[in-house]
């Protein structure tokens, strides 16, 4: 049986594209939620520094989290990110 994924994703935004990158965020949500595996998909805005916003996200395996990052949704974003801000991903396991 596989484990579940989760995933901690912070995008941040350059000042200037802050508005354009909440906006492709907010477009991608509801259409990544759709995903087959997708348990957790939820965008947050760091209260001190408002560039950087903070994705959670939970996967039922690698598998579905691998879809994820092929599947339209998830390319369109990259797509409107792109030069627009930094992405890093943070892989977590879950122990307990």
């Amino acid at each position: 049986m596989s484990s579940p994924v989760a995933v901690i994703a912070t995008i941040t935004a350059a000042p200037q594209h802050r508005e354009a990158v909440e906006a492709a965020l907010r477009i991608a949500v509801p259409l990544v939620r759709k995903e087959a595996g997708c348990e957790q998909y939820t965008l947050h805005r760091d209260l001190a520094q408002p560039d950087n916003f903070v994705m959670v996200e939970r996967w039922s395996d690698e598998a579905a989290l691998t879809q994820h990052v092929q599947a339209p949704a998830f390319l369109a974003l990259a797509k409107a990110l792109e030069g627009r801000a930094a992405l890093s991903v943070t892989k977590l396991e879950p122990l307990v």
